[in-house]
């Protein structure tokens, strides 16, 4: 399984560009000028004493190659369960798709550092998409995938179902994780776009542990599936 995450990361950083997307678009060119943009959501469920999370996107940049800095977390109880950091140099490989090359740090739970690779963009049906492969400092793989996609209920009412799976290639005793796919989250948020900068939503989330690491968990006398509601806010600028 570490051959088919390195063979992975190697695509990933690759510059290839999906058949389906060519000439789809013109290419944008605007003489070297920079742009930049952030979006953000914090929700907050009664669950558990009270779960707050965050995510953080944000890029600066021209057409062709961009800076990324991300973050997501999550606290509960008042105590924060995880908390991470990303900063990616990236390239257009095409017209719907950027190919992202950096370091991932991990705060929570534990302190972590990463080499990271991802690609983002849009798949077939506009399907935002993200893969990302994570290379330890104590050389433990990993894989995160993340898709979701805007339904338009109307013009302002919005449903967004949103998945994320993750894998790693090991066991990792010290974070409860076993080898293979570990846990998935699957949710649907509806939010109100007051402007297409400003909108509140509640987002029905699942989650549960798979594999190895649902059954660490259970023998730690830990629930392994969990269900919340959040309410939350997304902005961009």
């Amino acid at each position: 399984m570490r051959h088919l995450f390195l063979m992975t990361l190697v695509g990933l950083t690759a510059a290839v560009t999906p058949v389906w997307a060519q000439d789809a678009m013109p290419e944008m060119d605007h003489g070297g000028e920079v742009f930049n943009m952030i979006k953000g959501e914090v929700d907050y469920a009664s669950d558990h004493g009270g779960l707050i999370n965050w995510d953080v996107d944000g890029w600066i940049g021209g057409d062709r190659e961009r800076v990324w800095l991300r973050s997501e977390g999550e606290i509960e109880d008042g105590v924060t369960q995880s908390a991470e950091a990303q900063l990616y140099y990236g390239w257009n490989v095409d017209m719907f798709w950027d190919a992202l090359i950096g370091v991932r740090q991990d705060f929570e739970p534990d302190s972590k550092t990463y080499l990271a690779a991802s690609l983002v963009g849009l798949a077939p049906y506009f399907f935002e998409t993200e893969a990302s492969l994570f290379l330890s400092d104590g050389g433990d793989l990993s894989a995160r995938y993340k898709q979701s996609i805007d339904l338009l209920v109307t013009q302002q009412l919005i449903l967004e179902p949103h998945l994320e799976l993750n894998a790693y290639a090991q066991d990792v005793p010290e974070r409860g994780i076993g080898a293979g796919l570990s846990d998935i989250e699957l949710g649907l948020q509806a939010r109100y776009e007051i402007t297409r900068q400003f909108a509140p939503y509640v987002d029905l989330v699942w989650e549960r542990q798979l594999g190895e690491t649902a059954s660490i968990a259970r023998a730690a006398g830990e629930e392994v599936e969990n269900t919340t509601l959040r309410v939350g806010l997304k902005v961009w600028f």
